[in-house]
Order: C-alpha cells, then structure tokens, then sequence
C-alpha cells in the first residue's frame, strides 16, 4: 500500500449503493473520497473540477451512456484513471470500455479486497478485470482445502493473507520482516500453486478453498 494518497470520485446514480462506496473506502488510510456524482455529465464535470486520481463509475448511470461517459472522461481528464462497476457480464462492452481507457472492470459481487486492490492498480496503471464465473458444461472439480494446504507453506499463506489486505510488495516486505524480492519468489509459488494468474485471481481462489478468512 503506497503512502500518495489516493484522489477517489464515486460515481453512481443509486444514492444508497453509493453512500455505502464511500464509507467502505473511506476506511482505507490510503484513499480520499473527494467528490460523488450521479450521472455521467456529473461526473464529467466533477471530475475537471476535482481533478482525482481515480473515477469509480457505475455503468448504468443516466447520461450519454457508458462508452460515451468513459470517452469524455478520458479526453477531459487524461490522467484520472477509470475503474467501471456494472452488474452486467458483457465481453462486448469490457473491451469496448478498455478500449475507450478504462482501467478496470469490476462486477458488483466483487468484494472489498478486489475493489481496493482494482483502485490502487488503477493508479499504477494497472487493469482490473473481474466478472462472475460462467458455468460450463464440465465444471471443473473443486479444490479441496486439505490437498491445496498440503502445498502451500506457511509463510506463502502470510503473503496471501496480506494480499487479501491489497498490500503493495514493499507493504508486505515490512509487515513480514522479509525482502521484496523474497516476497515476489513467494508470489510466483502462489501463482503457480494455485495456478493463479493474478493477484486477485489467487486471493480469490484463496478465498473459495478457505485458505484464508475475510
């Protein structure tokens, strides 16, 4: 977790979805709401008017539409980066909104740890993507808890307790008594572990063999 403070703009047209936002992330030491919004012109005009670093931006706001919103925002605020929460699965319109500059991409099941990891990736200029698992045909056998903690070591479940907490590596390093690259060589087990992909994508897989508990 960096020690920048993080410039946020909520923006949503339910007042109560968007009131809850802003207190779960107000809780994080790193992040500062600094305005809401409740419809894309808004949050256009918040947005040149406050300048922040991040936009969370729900995609059926009123307004000129998402792509449309994503656009303005991008040409008006080129360094505010763009984090959509929509309760839509749609691969059409994660790459259409990527396309437009978005950075992230977060189905409203997401919990609080992907959320605030999926901002401060924002920030870095990383991209988030996170939508539902879609069932199929085979499902794949579910991993059990026994086999997978027979793999993984103790200090690789510290690690993963702290990247459930959106540390950054040096966070981690700090907290554990242990070197960044040591974190990193503990992260490449994780992921391949787990066979993970992403951070998220490990805390997740995590969290569904309990692992670790939120």
């Amino acid at each position: 977790m960096s020690d920048t403070q993080i410039r946020l703009l909520v923006a949503d047209d339910h007042v109560l979805l968007r009131t809850a936002l802003c207190n779960l992330l107000a809780w994080e030491p790193d992040i500062t709401i600094v305005g809401e919004a409740g419809d894309g012109p808004m949050t256009v005009r918040q947005a040149v008017e406050l300048r922040p670093d991040v936009i969370l931006l729900d995609l059926e706001m009123p307004g000129p539409g998402p792509l449309e919103t994503v656009r303005q925002l991008t040409a008006a605020v080129p360094g505010t980066r763009v984090v959509v929460l929509t309760m839509h699965d749609d691969d059409e319109m994660v790459h259409a909104l990527l396309a437009e500059g978005a950075l992230g991409y977060l189905h409203k099941s997401a919990t609080r740890e992907v959320l605030v990891a999926a901002v401060r990736s924002a920030v870095a200029g990383g991209t988030t993507l996170f939508t539902p698992q879609r069932p199929t045909a085979r499902p794949p056998r579910p991993v059990e808890r026994p086999e997978v903690q027979n793999v993984l070591t103790s200090r690789e479940l510290e690690v993963l307790e702290c990247v459930a907490e959106a540390m950054s590596n040096r966070k981690i390093g700090r907290q554990l008594g242990i070197t960044e690259g040591t974190v990193k060589r503990h992260l490449r087990n994780i992921f391949a572990k787990l066979e993970a992909t992403t951070r998220l994508d490990a805390v997740n897989k995590a969290l569904s063999a309990r692992l670790i508990g939120r």
